[in-house]
């Protein structure tokens, strides 16, 4: 998955993409690689780069034009990421295997996320916001509010 912001807020910033891979601690080919779309950048990367841009993950999904909450929480929360997956997908009426079918997973890979065993890729993360509408950075824990998408 290609997002466009990532190369944007770089730009912004007057930066290389050789010093975006020294903040996130990769290689200079793994972020090429993650900002021309060729791969998909992690969710520890993707929260990385966000918390040192101070921008949130719904910005750089591109599900609002803001680019930050007025209130965000400064860390991402494993615990809290685990259960709202599930609650967000039981008040939505979708079984496990429902949610497997989606992403074309067999439904125990999304019971290891639900129960954060295994930390769910940002791929699946952006198809599920997208889905049910809901903010990435609510499921992540990074905010409260919102937790529905406009």
């Amino acid at each position: 998955m290609k997002f466009e912001k990532l190369l944007e807020i770089r730009e912004e910033n007057n930066l290389l993409q050789k010093d975006i891979a020294k903040i996130l601690d990769i290689s200079l080919g793994t972020y090429a690689m993650n900002e021309e779309g060729h791969d998909t950048i992690t969710l520890s990367n993707l929260i990385k780069f966000c918390d040192y841009f101070d921008v949130s993950i719904d910005y750089i999904f591109e599900f609002n034009k803001n680019k930050n909450y007025d209130i965000s929480l400064s860390s991402f929360n494993k615990e809290i990421l685990r259960t709202r997956l599930k609650k967000v997908r039981k008040e939505n009426k979708y079984t496990q295997i429902d949610i497997g079918v989606l992403l074309n997973i067999d439904h125990s890979v999304w019971c290891r996320y639900e129960l954060g065993k295994t930390t769910i890729p940002t791929s699946f993360l952006y198809i599920f916001c997208k889905k049910f509408n809901v903010s990435a950075d609510y499921l992540l824990g990074k905010t409260d509010n919102p937790k529905y998408l406009k």
